[in-house]
């Protein structure tokens, strides 16, 4: 019997034979407790069984009722016979995910085809009733299908990229999969995948002051007259990854005067560390490195910075448009 049979719904006739006569040959019968039946007398001898509430198959999927004949006699006689009845499945239960949202973490640059993780979804229902398929739902992720950035396997629920990604265009993004089963008409539910990239260091720092004039070479001018602790240039640079792998330090590699400048470690500022004497060369050099802190750490070209030393009166002459 199908499990939405409605309370009150006859599933079978019991028929009782007594051969004795008068109350010998009198028969009542009833039912063991706790069964969801009941035994309903109808024509002489005959008994309907009839549901007395819901079944449920995945709760109780077969009954075994014992029905006890007792004549009337003295002593009373009786004997039991039992019935089995069998609850019929039908699609009454969606899938149910494990989870009610499942979140992924993969690295950029990751090879197309990687697993990122897995869904799983339960239906308790019988044979293809209870068969699970998973798909995605349709929609985009940066403009683009979403099927061109995942698939899943309809049979396991298993997800996998299909291209390689980049932390520097986007960070993380959202898909819906949807678990359907194989009856009629199917039921289904859905369930919220967050996938989450985390970032490598493949972006090399870059610089953007000084800029370079078409070479790795930049001049700067500084007055004689400055003192220990003047600030006379400063190093811009901007990485485009993440974290540590975006943390800048800057270092001066080679000068033609070691003692003469010195460059602030994070923050890029050139300054005097004693006063500019006339005895200064007034062409001093600095190559300067800047270095990520990533693993490895990644550098760009390292720039040369020309520092000349000029007078107060030459600075504004050089303002004005001529040198003296």
């Amino acid at each position: 019997m199908p499990e939405d049979t409605l309370p009150g719904t006859e599933v079978g006739i019991i028929n009782v034979q007594d051969r004795d006569s008068e109350n010998n040959g009198q028969v009542r019968c009833a039912l063991q407790q706790g069964v969801p039946f009941k035994l309903v007398p109808s024509i002489k001898n005959y008994y309907s069984l009839v549901t007395t509430g819901q079944l449920d198959r995945e709760l109780v999927s077969d009954y075994n009722i014992t029905i006890t004949a007792t004549d009337e006699g003295s002593p009373p006689l009786s004997s039991s016979k039992t019935v089995q009845l069998s609850v019929a499945d039908i699609n009454d239960n969606p899938p149910v995910f494990e989870e009610q949202s499942y979140s992924a973490y993969v690295t950029e640059n990751n090879k197309p085809d990687s697993t990122l993780c897995s869904v799983t979804a339960r239906d308790p229902d019988w044979r293809q009733n209870g068969t699970v398929i998973y798909s995605l739902l349709p929609g985009e992720v940066n403009g683009a299908p979403v099927s061109s950035y995942l698939s899943v396997n309809g049979d396991t629920g298993v997800i996998t990229a299909v291209r390689s990604f980049d932390y520097e265009q986007f960070r993380s993004f959202k898909v819906h999969v949807m678990a359907r089963d194989n009856g009629s008409p199917p039921l289904s539910s859905n369930v919220t995948v967050s996938v989450f990239i985390s970032d490598v260091n493949d972006n090399s720092p870059q610089i953007l002051y000084p800029a370079p004039e078409g070479n790795s070479f930049m001049t700067e001018l500084v007055p004689k007259a400055a003192h220990g602790g003047s600030l006379v240039s400063k190093v811009i640079a901007v990485d485009a990854d993440s974290g540590q792998n975006a943390w800048l330090s800057y270092h001066i590699v080679k000068s033609t005067d070691p003692g003469l400048f010195t460059i602030g470690l994070h923050s890029g500022e050139i300054r005097t560390q004693r006063d500019i004497s006339e005895s200064d060369s007034m062409k001093q050099n600095l190559i300067v490195a800047v270095k990520d802190n990533g693993q490895p750490s990644l550098s760009p070209p390292v720039p040369c910075i020309y520092l000349f030393l000029i007078t107060w009166l030459r600075c504004r002459k050089l303002n004005e448009g001529y040198f003296i």
